[in-house]
């Protein structure tokens, strides 16, 4: 897997937490919602509640957010529904991309993404179009400033790690999605913190774009997917080199 984008992806991603911070605070607190609906306002008992709490603390999202959200999640006081949906389509040259949605209007949310897969290039495809080309992994990426490769293969082998890559700025540790919790305990514990942790659809291949106008607009359509609120998650096999 070594050599994918993803350091890149997440560079690109705190440039827009950075700017838009509340924007990244809605989405989360829309995760957390459905998590305690699902699973209980207990992260001891409910591990994707747990993973999604760590997920906000590392973007910065402050205790007091994230307590109200499940406490009015928990309560009778939220009467919203919200569901989960993935969305699958093709950017410019046939990029794969693929949007993890919770919405509490598909109709709102449909329109919206098809509207900007068409605007730029792009198409939105049937369930099935293009997830065959993507597999579900917990990725664990680590600052290499922050920590020693020698100690750090050391103590991935506590943790049920499937594989692992060096990359310019970045250690990446790939589990399977049932593993990705433990694992992340298991490194917490052993003192390591994380740029991004969460279980995520890594392509099988890449495709590279070499037309300024096909780059343009595949980067227009992620900025347009991810300022979307109700947009969670996306994921492709864009090189960006």
């Amino acid at each position: 897997m070594s050599g994918h984008s993803k350091w890149k992806n997440i560079m690109h991603k705190k440039e827009k937490t950075d700017a838009q911070r509340a924007s990244v605070f809605t989405k989360i607190g829309r995760e957390i919602t459905l998590a305690v609906k699902e699973g209980g306002p207990d992260p001891a008992s409910n591990s994707r509640l747990k993973d999604i709490i760590a997920k906000a603390k590392s973007n910065n999202v402050p205790n007091d957010n994230i307590e109200r959200v499940i406490k009015k999640a928990s309560g009778d006081g939220d009467n919203t529904n919200y569901e989960e949906i993935q969305y699958e389509g093709y950017g410019p040259k046939g990029i794969a991309v693929i949007v993890e949605s919770v919405t509490d209007n598909r109709n709102r949310t449909a329109g919206d993404l098809r509207h900007y897969f068409d605007k730029f290039g792009g198409n939105l495809g049937q369930s099935g179009s293009v997830s065959w080309q993507f597999s579900k992994k917990g990725v664990l990426v680590l600052s290499k400033e922050d920590c020693d490769e020698e100690k750090l293969m050391e103590d991935i082998l506590d943790a049920a790690v499937e594989d692992y890559s060096s990359e310019d700025e970045v250690y990446e540790i790939y589990t399977a999605p049932d593993d990705f919790s433990e694992t992340r305990e298991i490194l917490e514990k052993k003192g390591y913190s994380f740029l991004s942790a969460e279980i995520e659809q890594v392509p099988s291949t890449y495709i590279e774009l070499t037309d300024e106008g096909d780059i343009l607009n595949m980067q227009k359509l992620l900025d347009m997917l991810e300022d979307n609120d109700d947009v969670q998650n996306v994921y492709h096999n864009w090189d960006e080199k």
